[in-house]
């Protein structure tokens, strides 16, 4: 991992994508969030981090991803950067019953999907003040979510 710039002013980090990274930002983030006295938002920014980073390491598969959070007048900004030109795709939004919940013997299997994922840019867009997606050149994207402080 490199990390060019780790200030009071905020984070900017580059790194491979690996299963550990969601965690490592997390523990950054709320670090970050303590020293600037804002752990009135820490939840809301740490479930934003943890949903878009966790995505950016799915899609770029141990390619670079950067992670860049800093505070702005009135809100916190978390981006993430992943080399794919794939776009996310918001999941819509349903309601559950009871017969939808049933347990599945294979959840715990590695690699397997039941279908089930594609709740995270929801609950990104819920919890966060502003959220969007701008593509890079000449590949990749940052997805990017605001949370007023």
């Amino acid at each position: 991992m490199l990390m060019k710039a780790a200030t009071s002013g905020g984070l900017d980090i580059s790194c491979l994508a690996a299963e550990t990274v969601s965690g490592m930002v997390r523990s950054l983030v709320e670090f970050r969030l303590a020293e600037w006295g804002l752990e009135k938002v820490s939840g809301d920014v740490l479930l934003i981090g943890g949903e878009i980073v966790a995505n950016a390491v799915r899609i770029a598969r141990d390619r670079e991803i950067r992670v860049r959070f800093t505070r702005e007048a009135g809100a916190v900004v978390l981006a993430v950067w992943d080399p794919s030109d794939e776009m996310p795709v918001v999941r819509p939004v349903t309601e559950l019953t009871l017969d939808d919940i049933a347990p599945d013997a294979r959840a715990l299997d590695d690699g397997y999907d039941d279908g089930t994922g594609g709740w995270g840019l929801p609950l990104v867009q819920a919890l966060s003040t502003e959220c969007g997606v701008r593509r890079t050149e000449p590949s990749g994207k940052w997805v990017w979510a605001a949370v007023a402080c």
